[in-house]
This record gives C-alpha cells, structure tokens and sequence, in this order.
C-alpha cells in the first residue's frame, strides 16, 4: 500500500499475528505499555487494527521489509478513540518496531511515510502521537519528524485511571497541517 526505500506498510492479515505477537510482546517491547500482556491482547490489537481499516480506510498498518518481506512492527494512522480526553478524535500517528531494527532509521521512515500518507489522503487538520514521558526514544521521534510538544493535549491513558503508575501520563506532540 505504501512503500518507501525499505519497507512496506500494508493492511494486516490474520497470518500475521503470531509473528507480530513475537516481536512486539517482549519485555523491552513492551516496558512503556504495561509489561509483556497475554497474545490474545496482541491479537485483539490486530483485530482493532484491521476493523480501522475496514471503517476508516486506514490504520496502523503491518510493516514489514521490502527485500524479503519480514514483519518489522506496526506504524500508521488511526483515529484516536480516547473518549473525555483532549486526544479524542484525533488523527494518532504511531508505530511499535520489532528490537532488530531498533537504530537502523525504520521507525523514522516508516513514521514519516504514514504522516505523510495522512497529509494526501485524510482531512486532518493535525497529526499528534502520544508516549509517556520515559519513552525518550518516542518523544524523540516525534520531535524528528517535526512535531512539537503541545502540553495543553497531554492526558491520562483511560487504561490506566486506576493507578498511579506513571505509564499512564501521555504527552502529546503534534503537528499542524501546512
């Protein structure tokens, strides 16, 4: 659907999701987003995935490796559904790379193709992604690609309204349509 140098995004396939499940439930992999969580949770985000694509034309696609078609992660946009937060209906770029391609430049470019992508294709005023502060690495993308902090936006992940642990604080940067 999207291709760049190396990579391609494309809408997800039932096949695809244990070979996701591999790559992105792993303890680093997951360490901003709650811990390693059961497959049937990684599958339903799959699941929600493909229903996006179905509804809205669009998602956070499969990403996978142009040479020889390796599942890379996940990056795309959605439509963000974070009812009672300032976030709510906004267009959410986002992506989730598997550990191998972790410095190589993928998240980047697959980051910037899907922006992009929105930008032609979608009538979003803005772009915003959200990370919790600890994921430097994230925040750090989001600030390449040329978004910028926007505190008035940040939120509590409504998946995380019963405790305190610090995950749960988003903050969101974003940028605005030329």
């Amino acid at each position: 659907m999207i291709e760049t140098p190396r990579l391609r995004l494309r809408p997800w396939r039932e096949a695809d999701k244990p070979a996701f499940a591999r790559i992105v439930n792993t303890p680093a992999m997951m360490v901003h987003f709650g811990g390693v969580r059961p497959n049937t949770e990684i599958d339903a985000l799959i699941d929600a995935q493909m229903a996006k694509q179905a509804a809205d034309g669009h998602c956070m696609w499969a990403v996978e490796t142009r040479n020889d078609g390796t599942l890379a992660g996940i990056c795309g946009l959605r439509i963000g559904g974070h009812p009672g937060t300032p976030v709510d209906g906004m267009y959410e770029l986002g992506w989730r790379i598997a550990e191998r391609y972790w410095g190589q430049g993928i998240a980047r470019e697959a980051a910037e193709a899907s922006r992009d992508w929105g930008w032609a294709n979608t009538p979003a005023p803005t772009i915003a992604a959200w990370t919790n502060p600890g994921n430097a690495p994230s925040w750090g993308l989001m600030r390449r690609i040329g978004m910028t902090r926007r505190p008035e936006l940040d939120f509590r992940h409504p998946r995380f309204l019963d405790t305190a642990d610090p995950i749960g604080d988003m903050i969101v940067y974003a940028v605005d349509r030329a």
